[in-house]
């Protein structure tokens, strides 16, 4: 999952991976991106689909890096926005969105198109700007 923080805090992140990725360097732009310790909102119109399956390594990997960045997660990422302009896909991704907020700990919003979604980023980002950040 390529990051792409050029225009932080949209952080645009990117799920189709070559074969030889390397899921390390991910990690520490999303590390990254949390030391500045501002809100950020990740973006993606590359969501992953129903066949991408973790290998167990990953899957431990995933869950050891965020149980250690749960309380900055949670805190500073204000939500993952997946643009899909099918609304069949997009109701598909709803009833996994409850899952995906247990486990990251920050929600997954829903968008049709790219406009919908800086909408949505920039509400996010000015509701935030106007509380503190924890």
């Amino acid at each position: 999952m390529p990051l792409d923080s050029t225009n932080f805090p949209l952080v645009w992140v990117t799920f189709e991976q070559a074969p030889d990725h390397d899921g390390d360097k991910d990690f520490q732009a999303f590390e990254a991106n949390l030391k500045r310790g501002e809100p950020f909102v990740l973006l993606t119109d590359s969501a992953p689909d129903e066949e991408h399956e973790h290998s167990a390594e990953e899957k431990k990997r995933n869950a050891l890096w965020m149980k250690k960045h749960k309380a900055e997660l949670r805190n500073l990422v204000l939500a993952m926005i997946v643009i899909e302009p099918s609304a069949a896909k997009r109701l598909a991704f709803k009833a996994f969105g409850v899952a995906f907020a247990k486990f990251w700990g920050y929600p997954m919003r829903l968008a049709s198109s790219r406009e919908e979604a800086m909408e949505i980023a920039g509400k996010l980002l000015s509701e935030r700007a106007g509380s503190p950040v924890v």
